[in-house]
């Protein structure tokens, strides 16, 4: 007696027709730059695995490495708990780097947790004439003036540069965070611990990519602000 063995074929996975019309919905947000970045996120991270690369006609985390076991850092909600000035102490500093607007920084930085400037908003500042291309920048909280970020680590300015004009915003990788400053949500918000929102996580082949706001970031060192505020008040 010889018996039979079945094999079975692994089911491909199936997209119900709801989540097919909300990637290809989002696909638009895409193109048209206003892109909820939350639910990109979102997106990226619970469908891995679904090949939904091809409903988005765009690279998302089918491709991505898992989040490491260590980063990134992580909090709670209560971070993002209300303050004086929606989820931040206070408004952004008077003046940023860059040029970059006020209105929309304090906007995106304190009363925002989804949504982000448009898509290659920060090309169109003087942040690509005024950076030092030799050296790592320090990017500073617009809020605070505390490091978040400092870039390009491990890569040369071009590849950084490359690589956020591919996706539309500064996109920083694990070694470029300065961690006693800044976390992710579950989600994959990230934030500042002072309540600023920063921008999200968006996971690629090549490990986390932290796809950040320039008007978030764009805040002067804590000293050169207090003494900014110290010749004003004289």
């Amino acid at each position: 007696f010889s018996p039979t063995i079945r094999i079975s074929r692994p089911r491909s996975p199936r997209v119900s027709p709801s989540l097919m019309l909300r990637a290809r919905s989002l696909r638009a947000s895409v193109v048209a730059g206003t892109l909820c970045l939350s639910s990109y996120c979102v997106l990226s991270q619970a469908w891995r695995g679904f090949g939904v690369r091809s409903l988005l006609g765009m690279s998302l985390s089918s491709d991505a490495k898992p989040m490491t076991d260590s980063l990134p850092l992580t909090c709670g909600e209560d971070v993002m708990s209300q303050k004086e000035h929606g989820t931040c102490p206070h408004p952004v500093q008077s003046k940023l780097r860059w040029g970059c607007s006020l209105e929309t920084a304090d906007n995106i930085c304190c009363f925002n947790r989804h949504f982000a400037e448009y898509s290659g908003y920060w090309e169109s500042t003087a942040f690509l004439t005024e950076a030092d291309r030799e050296e790592p920048i320090t990017f500073y909280d617009s809020v605070t003036g505390k490091a978040l970020f400092r870039a390009p680590i491990d890569r040369t300015f071009e590849e950084f540069e490359k690589e956020s004009r591919a996706h539309g915003w500064p996109s920083f990788r694990d070694q470029e965070v300065i961690w006693d400053n800044v976390r992710c949500l579950t989600n994959g918000e990230a934030v500042s611990l002072d309540g600023t929102h920063l921008g999200h996580n968006i996971p690629d082949r090549k490990g986390n990519r932290y796809c950040i706001n320039l008007v978030s970031v764009a805040g002067y060192p804590l000293e050169e602000e207090q003494e900014e505020t110290v010749e004003k008040k004289e």
